[in-house]
């Protein structure tokens, strides 16, 4: 079971390539059938831009073969990746969350645009899920996202829970709705063997947290 553990932290630090090559025509064709999924995509971003509101928990699904070996340590659904926190700053709507791997090269959590996080070449789709909290609650949560986002907390490839000084995707989303809440949200752990971790779909899950979007890009 441990082993399982170990290989998808090798993942987060290795990328896969393709040796086939299409012929040029089916190239074009592919070339041109993404450009418009992606302007359909980008088009579904901007109309649940405006619904998401800042403490929001955004999901997304990854396209490529790290995601999906992620995908698998969610043993009740695996519709999702990776996880984050929302934040409105100005006119702008930011995730905030931790990434490891090449995607991510200094490892420390990542403040990025919503055009970023959710970006069509690199995800299937993705959802927006809403705790009940109150607006104190949601602004002590975002002052604790902002000060781990400060801090530099760098990506645990250890995937070790029981540490601070560095948090995988769904621990870092876990320790900012606890800490921020002071406690008042709880959440499932999930176990393999004796190893215990916090997987995307025991945030999500969570019976305070609602589902307020899903989009798959077509």
């Amino acid at each position: 079971m441990r082993w399982h553990i170990s290989c998808l932290i090798f993942l987060f630090s290795s990328c896969s390539s393709k040796s086939d090559h299409p012929s040029i025509s089916s190239g074009m064709a592919d070339s041109v059938a993404e450009a418009l999924r992606n302007t359909r995509a980008f088009a579904q971003i901007d109309n649940v831009r405006k619904m998401i509101r800042s403490g929001d928990l955004v999901v997304r699904t990854g396209n490529d073969f790290t995601s999906e070996s992620l995908r698998s340590l969610n043993q009740r659904d695996q519709t999702y990746s990776h996880c984050g926190i929302a934040s409105i700053e100005n006119d702008s709507l930011f995730i905030y969350h931790a990434l490891g791997g090449d995607f991510n090269p200094d490892q420390k959590i990542r403040r990025d645009l919503l055009d970023v996080f959710t970006e069509p070449s690199s995800n299937r789709g993705f959802g927006v899920y809403r705790f009940d909290l109150s607006p104190t609650d949601i602004n002590s949560l975002m002052v604790t996202v902002k000060k781990l986002h400060t801090m530099g907390i760098m990506f645990d490839m250890k995937f070790d829970l029981a540490s601070n000084d560095h948090m995988y995707c769904a621990e870092f989303v876990y320790k900012s709705y606890l800490l921020g809440t002071h406690g008042k949200l709880q959440f499932n752990t999930s176990h393999i063997g004796k190893f215990a971790f916090i997987g995307v779909d025991d945030i999500f899950l969570n019976t305070h947290c609602h589902q307020q979007m899903k989009i798959l890009f077509k």
